[in-house]
């Protein structure tokens, strides 16, 4: 059996939780350098592997994260499981701010973003019809409820380019659609879990309603600080429980998380790019 490793993509709040043996760690990647360094260390004998997903001090702009090196970072040490806990907008008036929201399926809207470690040389398709890991998810909807932090699971996630907010037009398309909430974070950072095979759940922390709720109008950036900060506790709560709890042996997942890549690489094996092959060493090298 595989150890668990657990790998935490967040921010402030989350990243700094107690750890035994904790240490900041740099890594390198073929795809240029993740958002910072790594904090590693365990927890009752659990690795766990964090990732500030925007830099310590919100240094980039969710656009501007480098997506590809920060998963390839999480596989390099060892991740087997990633929670990815990120700011959402509600998009539906049961899902209240400070709501933690366990979506299963996502709408990716983002368009500027590299999304695939493949390419030209070395083609592969990777299923996503099921992007979130069901075991994981329940191992975090465990700790939600130990913790008696309020949750939702089920819905979908928008993932929008940004940085700047929905206009209300915008808003009331995604509502339309049957939504649940509003991001700019989990997308492409989901596909990419996928192709480098390891399990992913989402975490979608409740700030706001977006601007389509008529009595909160437009996002008040003011009002989403007060809540994050309620929401940063609870998530180190979170993490600090689901820690103590998971598996120390890692489950296969049942929608094949973990085995993604085994009939997903097209070219053929003369056909492939050597470069991009060797760039492709750590997220796809079991199969390659």
């Amino acid at each position: 059996m595989t150890k668990s490793v657990l790998g935490i993509i967040g921010g402030s709040g989350v990243y700094d939780a107690p750890l035994e043996k904790a240490k900041w760690v740099d890594v390198q990647t073929p795809w240029g350098m993740p958002s910072d360094q790594l904090r590693v260390g365990e927890i009752d004998g659990l690795k766990l592997v964090f990732l500030p997903r925007h830099g310590r001090g919100h240094v980039y702009s969710p656009t501007g994260i480098n997506y590809r090196a920060n998963i390839d970072a999480m596989k390099q040490l060892g991740v087997t499981d990633v929670v990815s806990l990120s700011a959402v907008g509600s998009l539906k008036e049961e899902v209240e701010p400070g709501t933690f929201a366990l979506v299963d399926q996502f709408i990716d809207r983002t368009f500027a973003r590299e999304k695939s470690f493949f390419g030209t040389g070395c083609v592969a398709h990777v299923p996503l019809a099921n992007p979130i890991s069901p075991l994981l998810q329940d191992a975090v909807a465990g700790a939600l409820g130990a913790e008696s932090i309020p949750f939702t699971r089920g819905g979908t996630y928008v993932v929008m380019e940004g940085p700047q907010f929905s206009t209300l037009a915008e808003s009331q398309l995604y509502r339309s659609w049957g939504a649940s909430v509003i991001g700019m974070t989990n997308m492409p950072e989901a596909k990419l879990a996928r192709e480098a095979e390891l399990c992913y759940c989402t975490v979608a922390m409740v700030t706001d309603y977006d601007s389509w709720h008529p009595d909160h109008g437009q996002v008040d950036v003011a009002k989403v600080l007060a809540v994050m900060k309620a929401n940063s506790a609870n998530a180190r709560r979170l993490i600090m429980r689901l820690a103590k709890d998971f598996s120390r042996e890692h489950t296969l997942c049942p929608v094949g998380s973990d085995s993604a890549l085994t009939y997903a690489v097209m070219t053929a094996p003369a056909s492939r790019n050597p470069e991009l092959v060797r760039k492709l060493k750590t997220v796809a090298g079991r199969v390659l």
